[in-house]
């Protein structure tokens, strides 16, 4: 029983193309909450510092995106540049955790003093 191994381009393409798609699907949307909300655990410049960090690395994504295109899927990425973009989407899944256990905390005490 022999089974044909993929080859590198197949192999890139079933790999690599998704996972950019996912640094940019997460990436776009921590921006997105980061522009529109001011996060009560992090200082302006700390939130602003942020920002730019995914914003820079939503930017060498695309980059990737396009050579990978331009490519016809035939150009990898050197694993050191994904390693960055793993550990930022990591923070931006924390990021995104804080809001939401702020937000609920917030609507907690709201219901609280309401309350008679």
């Amino acid at each position: 029983m022999s089974t044909e191994q993929p080859t590198e381009k197949e192999l890139l393409k079933t790999v690599l193309e998704p996972l950019l798609e996912d640094f940019q699907y997460w990436f776009e949307r921590s921006r997105n909450l980061l522009e529109s909300e001011q996060m009560s655990f992090f200082e302006p410049q700390k939130q602003e510092q942020f920002l730019a960090r995914v914003v820079q690395c939503q930017k060498e994504v695309q980059t990737a995106q396009m050579l990978f295109k331009a490519t016809d899927g035939s150009a990898g990425i050197d694993s050191r540049m994904l390693l960055p973009w793993h550990q930022l989407v990591a923070e931006c899944w924390n990021v995104a955790q804080k809001c939401r256990e702020s937000k609920n905390q917030t609507n907690q005490i709201s219901q609280n003093l309401k309350q008679p």
